[in-house]
């Protein structure tokens, strides 16, 4: 760590609760919930494990949905003609946009595990909100990697977007937006540059986390937000179990009220009545709203 590196700490800590959802999922829900309701610019951060069914034809508008996938597979099938498989350890970061209609299919497979990942929900600047909607899609393989230590050291970073220790994701969101994986073999620290004012949290998938010089580390299942002072660089990451993992997610904060309803997004009431009106017309942005069905979905 650099003399000038001043690390962040953790400002609020919730444990995401396991919770049935739909016919089959299992999500356990920290951003979004009562408990983390605002965290601009993030909406929405569901660890889902989902049995059996799926999610079908649905429409967003406003916001980026962003699936990283921890195990199994999941397929999608939308309005604007994509369609694929995201494997385990890969991601989809769909830009909604004016609008966009698409279905979310997990895939089981007898002897492989069942679907398992992250879904964020990114809020778009209002200039963003009414533009076409985009796609950045990475296989596992296509994903980058950076060794702080090298290779054979003890931590591996995928950098889903965002860079890190000199290597830098092809995903380019709408936005900004970094979004880390980091992968500990066994107990170490480390820093990471986040850049100043930014929102973030970190999502614990295994192991336990200290932040900062805390001495009492953070179990799996927590999201841990982080302080933003101006004279704050970063923040030193203390893996306290061997094979621990988290995701570390920063963005910059939008200067604009968040008025949702449902899988719509916009910065005003005016907005959200918009958007109905829209959906139930299938104009600007939704005019395959009653004509495309999706095939994985149906």
């Amino acid at each position: 760590m650099a003399l000038s590196s001043v690390s962040r700490n953790v400002m609020k800590k919730v444990l995401a609760v396991e919770t049935p959802e739909g016919a089959g999922a299992l999500v356990r829900r920290s951003i979004g919930s009562t408990n983390l309701r605002n965290l601009s610019p993030f909406l929405m951060l569901d660890h889902f494990h989902v049995k059996q069914g799926g999610f079908p034809d649905h429409p967003h508008r406003g916001q980026s949905t962003v699936t990283y996938m921890l195990e199994g597979a999941s397929r999608h099938e939308d309005s604007e003609g994509h369609k694929g498989t995201i494997e385990a350890g890969g991601v989809q970061w769909m830009t909604a946009g004016r609008g966009i209609i698409h279905a979310e299919m997990p895939v089981h497979t007898a002897g492989q595990p069942d679907p398992m990942g992250l879904q964020l929900w990114v809020d778009l600047p209002e200039k963003a909100k009414m533009q076409d909607p985009s796609y950045h899609e990475l296989g596992p393989d296509k994903i980058p990697t950076a060794y702080p230590a090298g290779p054979d050291g003890p931590l591996k970073i995928k950098i889903i977007s965002g860079q890190s220790h000199g290597v830098t994701s092809p995903v380019n969101p709408v936005g900004g937006c970094w979004y880390f994986h980091f992968i500990f073999k066994n107990k170490n620290t480390f820093f990471q540059d986040i850049p100043k004012g930014w929102t973030a949290f970190i999502y614990v998938l295994k192991g336990s986390v200290s932040v900062g010089s805390e001495t009492i580390p953070h179990e799996a299942f927590h999201t841990l937000v982080l302080s933003a002072h101006g004279n704050e660089t970063g923040v030193s990451l203390t893996a306290a179990d061997d094979n621990t993992e988290f995701v570390l997610v920063a963005g910059e904060p939008l200067p604009q009220e968040v008025h949702q309803y449902g899988p719509f997004v916009m910065s005003t009431p005016e907005g959200i009545k918009q958007a109905l009106v829209d959906y139930r017309r299938g104009q600007n942005g939704f005019e395959k709203a009653h004509s495309w069905k999706s095939i994985i979905g149906n």
